[in-house]
């Protein structure tokens, strides 16, 4: 299994950003995916997670009415869209499928493989 996130970058506050996590060697269909997020020196923190077969999408309070997650199956592939970015948002970005049992979406550990983890900058 192997998550290759992309699309972080530098923006300005109010900006948007579309994040890709393009998989390989499962289907992620088959998975929640989730996408969480750490800021320099604080803890991983849940952003949103999209559940297998698209039943539904959970966000953070954070983020909620700015950022959607959704999934294309023909390209394999999970995008997370962010919008109105604030300096908050700072953080590097990680996609991360769920293991087999995935009891509460907030928990990295309900969550067997990551990648590597895309920047991301917002300045005010």
């Amino acid at each position: 299994v192997h998550l290759v996130e992309s699309g972080g970058g530098r923006v300005q506050a109010g900006e948007s950003l579309t994040l890709s996590c393009a998989a390989s060697g499962i289907r992620v269909a088959d998975y929640a995916v989730a996408w969480f997020r750490q800021a320099p020196g604080k803890e991983r923190e849940a952003v949103s997670c999209i559940s297998k077969n698209d039943i539904g999408t959970d966000y953070a309070d954070s983020v909620k009415g700015r950022f959607s997650a959704s999934r294309d199956s023909a390209k394999n592939t999970v995008y997370l869209q962010m919008n109105s970015l604030t300096p908050e948002d700072t953080a590097v970005y990680y996609c991360a499928k769920s293991s087999s049992i995935l009891s509460t979406w907030t928990s990295v550990s309900g969550y067997d493989h990551w990648g590597q983890g895309t920047e991301v900058t917002v300045s005010s």
